[in-house]
């Protein structure tokens, strides 16, 4: 769906020379033209406007001096330096470029009426004036001659199988005995040859004596003759293979249309299409394919001249796609005969460029490109419009609302004269307007398919139309036309602004209402609008680097010019669309860059790496396309990509990139139906409609239902949840997009799972319950510990009141659908712990399971009295706590089950929860638990346990065998032990303690004193609640206090760190400079003084980040020493049955290292360890929080276990 654009018009007329141009070739390794006359041959330069060399072709009689002569052929021969030409005299003669020199190499009595040499120059084919071909070396020996006409069909005759015979087949509407016409009158009856492109085959176009019609021979390279064409009515004098090697195109008159026909080289036509002349009225003189095969020039002339004796003269650009022949470029000559085209030829090095010599000696080059026409709107109101050209017709498809494969599109513009140009309206809301300037140079403007008007610029009136090769619809009907690349005119105004250099191209931005101009020479010139023009240098770049499209790029700070400089020559076709850059490659690949990464033309190095087949290999953002792939359009506000393959058909595809882009426009406009639809039709995790901003999420979950409003898609929503966010994972966030993690924010310490879910439960009983019923069933069972028995529970309330709502589930309905989410066997095991018999016969009516399993089961249960029933479904489910729970409530008969039961499962803590503290139980479960501590090698926390239960011996022997010598000697005043006995387990305790090593037996010897004098003390039971006591706890009230300000300190130090980052992220220059000064070299007075300032907590500090760092590391330092005090004071506040007290301490202080744990990421991340002073001065205070964490919870194991199970 592209069409050939006009970049360059190079126009020269100071070429002047006797005669007419009748012969022109391209000098390959200078780009000069070579030009025979029939006087002279000369080489012009078309760029300088110089005559290179000349040389006179009459001075040594090669062609009369009174113009009569004709030359057949002229071809520029690189290797030697040399031009060869062929007259129809028969002479073949070399002129040399380098020594000015003529040479005559041979010469053909009977005449020559056609020269052609092959395409790697190794062979050259003549054909005389006695009709015969003459194969020669490109050192002008003979190889071989053999007459044109043979009578036999060639080595590639057909084979005959017997399934009839030519007399007996259809012969069309003019029957068997049509006799073929003879050539036109027009017909000059000169032969015409053309090689293939590999120089194996060449094919020669005669006058046939028997029929006096054209006929289609082809030989091979040795000059054997191969095929030989069917018998053709109206097959014209024009010949060109094309160069792939696929066709030989000619040229045949209907009797009702003028076609160019195609033949393969079996002789045999293979398709055409027609011209869009009537009968008679033009006459094809040329056909002339480009060097890649991609368009076909036809060159032609009027049959019936004007008024004043001259025909029109037409130069035709065809190119195909999808096998429909589409008329791309018409340039119209004129009636003038100094301006009709004398000699046309395509540049054999650029494929599309067209060099053409007028009679007059006017030469022009035109420089052509591809280029797509489409509306260059970006919001809704753009339908995505593609306009391909197609002779006086403008197919337009919008894309929007279909995608039309060509040749077909959503409608037609039929215009007066063929089509040159096309553009669409460059103003917001007005992008749908197209203006289509046509062959005769007038300006037709249309608006969804209506011509609104039409004009002709008075400053084109005295300009040639054929150097119009560019035009912008701007504001109004003001139209942009460049003129001959050194100016352009403003609309009806007739405004122009002078330009040093060739304008290629044009281009206009919607955001910012830029104009900028593209030089040949890589310049990009930005336009001032005002009262009159004026240009001033954008951006420069190298000549070798420019390229024949550009585009804007527009970032929310800057306007930057994107230019496809050299940083990838693999580029096959980009469009810019929003805040993406989107580039097919030759590696046949779709890569989309954001602004983020590509905000200026000084990244040429990234867009390198990131276009290496390296960095491309697992990169899912890049997407695989079909060869030869090139983008068409994106479809605003929508994720749609359009991609035409080489063939011309279309495909559609939703590239990733654009995807996630739109929806995240449309979840920050809470257009959540629209994101839902496209994420389940284009199979993106639902879970990015939470993760890409949890707390607006949660703050309009009801907008949410109420959008969606389908329980389907609902339930889908809650299925797809899981842990991870995805906005790190499948879909990180680029640069430039502001997305809100899901794991910093919305869950207010919850899991993901569990905060969606409750969030959307919560609303849904709210609006509906009876409608959302089986969304409410998924949310429990979505949990990340399913609520089962709760989900069971309202299917239960559900069969006890059926709802009364036309779309309600039912109870059956509702199980149903739990059955779907659960396994069934799971589900009748959660059924059987809701204690419901009539919901469990209910859902094992559904399972696969025997009723002779089960109901037996059941009855026995049902006999059984109620606590004891539960203990026993609680232990047949394996759910030992609540079995407990359950058979304390059994009486004092049931008890030692229970101690069983604690003992088994080791539910210790659990049990002595349930038993008060003074009742018989909790002390035999006391001594149990003291059982099993001492067989996991926990003797002191057995002995305290011992001895808050009264048992002193047993606490004595514990503190004994662990050497806790200070609650061994307290335990011994209590028993009370006899003097005698007390000294000598002070004696002994001493002498474990002496082994311990003698640096220490000073201090501990004072430690016992001191434990002598305390023995004192306890027997003072008053001073143990006066004094002691009241101590203990304003130490606990002080540390509570001191934790819960340091916690607030730490959370507010940190939350104002990842401020300051931010700030300092935006600034990054102002951050350097900062980091610049603080690594300078100063005085150590001056040191102390920035030393001091790095440290101050001031907000808007240059230091403050530092700051900040150093406050949280003192934090950090400080909580951590406090784990021994916290230790001791645990033990204490157990050892006085201060329980509760004790559980609010150590709440407090694990809630504080665990937010200091989940903080450290965020304070030290991955920015600040690359090569940053910050990392390297908190890495002086490193600290193990996993092992500060176990290590604290190690020595309080049996205090937390210990006060819970109170």
């Amino acid at each position: 769906m592209r069409n050939l654009k006009l970049l360059k018009c190079l126009r020269s007329l100071e070429l002047q020379s006797p005669g007419c141009p009748q012969c022109l070739s391209v000098r390959t390794d200078t780009g000069s033209l070579l030009i025979a006359s029939q006087f002279s041959i000369t080489e012009y330069d078309p760029r300088t406007g110089q005559v290179l060399n000349e040389v006179s072709l009459t001075a040594e009689d090669y062609l009369p001096e009174d113009g009569e002569g004709v030359l057949v052929g002229i071809q520029d021969l690189p290797e030697q330096e040399s031009v060869c030409v062929a007259t129809a005299r028969g002479d073949v003669i070399l002129y040399n470029l380098s020594t000015n020199q003529l040479e005559c190499v041979g010469t053909v009595d009977s005449g020559l009426t056609a020269m052609s040499w092959s395409p790697d120059q190794e062979l050259v084919t003549f054909c005389t004036g006695q009709e015969t071909i003459i194969l020669m070396t490109k050192d002008f020996e003979p190889i071989t001659e053999v007459a044109i006409h043979q009578d036999e069909f060639g080595e590639g005759k057909f084979i005959t199988v017997g399934w009839g015979k030519k007399e007996t087949q259809f012969h069309g509407s003019e029957g068997k005995q049509a006799d073929v016409q003879p050539a036109l009158l027009w017909d000059d009856h000169r032969p015409r040859i053309t090689w293939r492109g590999d120089g194996q085959l060449f094919a020669v176009s005669a006058i046939c004596s028997q029929t006096g019609a054209r006929k289609v021979r082809v030989w091979n390279r040795e000059c054997i003759l191969q095929a030989t064409s069917e018998a053709i009515n109206g097959l014209e004098q024009p010949l060109c293979w094309k160069p792939s090697g696929s066709l030989i195109a000619s040229t045949q008159r209907h009797p009702n249309k003028h076609s160019v026909v195609f033949m393969e080289k079996n002789g045999l036509l293979h398709g055409d299409f027609t011209l869009p002349f009537a009968k008679d009225q033009a006459k094809v003189k040329e056909l002339l394919w480009n060097s890649d095969s991609t368009v076909l020039a036809v060159w032609l002339e009027d049959m019936n001249p004007g008024d004043d004796g001259n025909p029109n003269t037409y130069i035709q650009l065809w190119t195909v796609g999808n096998y429909h022949w589409y008329l791309k470029q018409s340039l119209h000559f004129g009636r003038d005969p100094l301006k009709a085209p004398a000699c046309v030829c395509w540049d054999p090095e650029k494929p599309l460029r067209l060099h053409l010599l007028s009679q007059g000696w006017a030469s022009y080059t035109y420089d052509w490109g591809w280029c797509t026409d489409r509306s260059p709107g970006d919001d809704s109101q753009d339908s995505a419009n593609v306009a391909v050209i197609d002779g006086d017709k403008v197919l337009v498809t919008t894309f929007r609302q279909c995608v039309v494969p060509p040749p077909m599109c959503s409608y037609e513009l039929q215009l007066p004269a063929a089509v040159n140009l096309v553009t669409f309206h460059s103003q917001t809301q007005r992008t749908n307007e197209l203006a289509a300037l046509t062959a005769d140079c007038r300006l037709h403007i249309y608006s969804q398919g209506v011509l609104t008007r039409k004009l002709q610029d008075k400053g084109t009136k005295n300009k040639s139309h054929l150097s119009i090769h560019s035009f912008l619809f701007l504001h109004g009907l003001e139209t942009l036309i460049p003129f001959w690349g050194k100016n352009f005119v403003c609309g009806v105004i007739s405004s122009q602004v002078q330009v040093e250099g060739h304008v290629i191209s044009l281009c206009h931005s919607l955001k910012s209402d830029t104009l900028a101009l593209q030089l040949e020479d890589g310049q990009i010139r930005r336009v001032h609008w005002g009262e009159c023009f004026s240009l001033c240098i954008c951006v420069e770049v190298k000549e070798d680097e420019c390229c024949i499209q550009f585009s804007f790029f527009i970032s929310c700070q800057v306007v930057s010019l994107w230019c496809c400089l050299q940083v990838a020559s693999n580029i096959s076709s980009f469009v810019v669309y929003g805040e993406f850059l989107l580039l097919t490659t030759h590696a046949h690949t779709c890569q989309p860059f954001s602004e983020s990464s590509a905000i200026c033309v000084h990244v040429c190095a990234d867009l390198k790496a990131a276009l290496s087949s390296e960095a491309t290999q697992n990169d899912e953002s890049v997407r695989k396309v079909e060869r030869g792939s090139r983008i068409v359009t994106v479809v605003p506000q929508d994720t749609k990509l359009i991609l035409q393959m080489p063939r011309g058909n279309l495909e559609t595809i939703h590239h990733r990139a654009l995807v996630l882009a739109q929806l995240r426009k449309w979840l920050d406009d809470l257009k959540f139906r629209d994101a839902f639809e496209c994420m389940r039709k284009l199979r993106i995790n639902l879970n990015l409609i939470y993760d890409h901003n949890p707390s607006v999420f949660l703050g309009n979950v009801e907008t949410f239902l109420k959008q969606i409003d389908s329980t389907n898609y609902i339930n889908l929503f809650l299925t797809e949840l899981k842990e991870e966010d995805t906005t790190k994972t499948m879909y990180p966030c680029p640069m430039s997009a502001a997305c809100q993690s899901a794991s910093g924010s919305g869950g207010g310490g919850k899991k993901k799972v569990d905060t969606v879910c409750d969030a959307l439960r919560s609303s849904m009983e709210t609006l509906d319950p009876q409608k959302f019923c089986l969304c409410i069933l998924t949310s429990h069972v979505k949990k990340t510990t399913p609520e089962l028995e709760v989900a069971l529970q309202k299917v239960r309330e559900l069969r006890v009141n059926p709802p009364t709502a036309k779309n309600a589930a039912s109870a059956e309905e509702a199980l149903k659908y739990l059955l779907f989410l659960v396994n069934v066997n799971e589900l009748y095991e959660h059924s059987l712990g809701t204690y419901d018999f009539d919901l469990v016969l209910m859902v094992a009516e559904k399972s696969q399971k025997d009723p002779k399993e089960y109901l037996p089961f059941l009855n026995m249960l049902k006999t059984l009295e109620p606590n004891y029933q539960r203990y026993t479904i609680d232990k047949h489910l394996k759910r030992y706590k609540k079995a407990l729970h359950h058979l304390s409530k059994c009486g004092e008969e049931h008890f030692t089950e229970a101690l069983n039961l604690v003992k088994d499962q080791r539910l210790y803590i659990e049990a002595m929860q349930l038993y008060p503290s003074d009742s018989p139980q909790h002390k035999v479960l006391s001594v149990a638990y003291a059982e099993h501590l001492m067989e996991q090698q926990q003797a002191e926390q057995a002995g305290l346990l011992l001895w808050r239960c009264g048992e002193m011996a047993c606490a004595l022997q514990a503190f004994v065998s662990c050497t806790s010598w200070r609650h061994a000697l307290a335990v011994a005043t209590h028993i009370p032990l006899p003097p005698e006995q007390l000294a000598q387990l002070a004696r002994d305790l001493a002498g474990i303690v002496e082994g311990w090593g003698g640096a220490v037996h000073v201090l501990i010897y004072d430690l016992l004193l001191i434990s002598l004098f305390q023995i004192y003390l306890y027997s003072r039971q008053d001073i143990t609640e006066t004094h002691l006591k009241p101590a203990l706890l304003e130490v606990h009230s002080n540390q509570v206090a001191f934790l819960e300000s340091q916690k607030a300190l730490f959370t507010r130090h940190k939350n104002r760190l990842a401020v300051v980052r931010e700030q300092k992220a935006k600034a990054r220059l102002e951050l350097i400079g900062s980091l610049t000064l603080f690594l300078y070299r100063r005085s150590s007075k001056n040191r102390r003084k920035a030393e001091g300032k790095k440290h101050s907590l001031k907000e808007g500090s240059p230091f403050e980040d530092i700051a900040l760092l150093h406050a949280l590391i003192q934090i950090i330092h400080v909580v951590d020493k406090m784990r021994e005090e916290i230790h001791s004071l645990l033990k204490a506040l157990v050892l006085f049955q201060f329980d509760m007290l004790a559980s609010n301490l150590q709440a407090h202080y694990s809630e504080l290292l665990q937010l200091m744990e989940k903080g450290i990421p965020e304070i030290w991340n991955e920015g600040l360890q690359q090569g940053q002073t910050l990392v390297r001065e908190a890495e002086k205070y490193s600290i193990d929080f996993s092992f500060i964490v176990s290590s604290l919870f190690y020595r309080t194991s049996f205090t937390e276990q210990h006060y819970i199970g109170l």
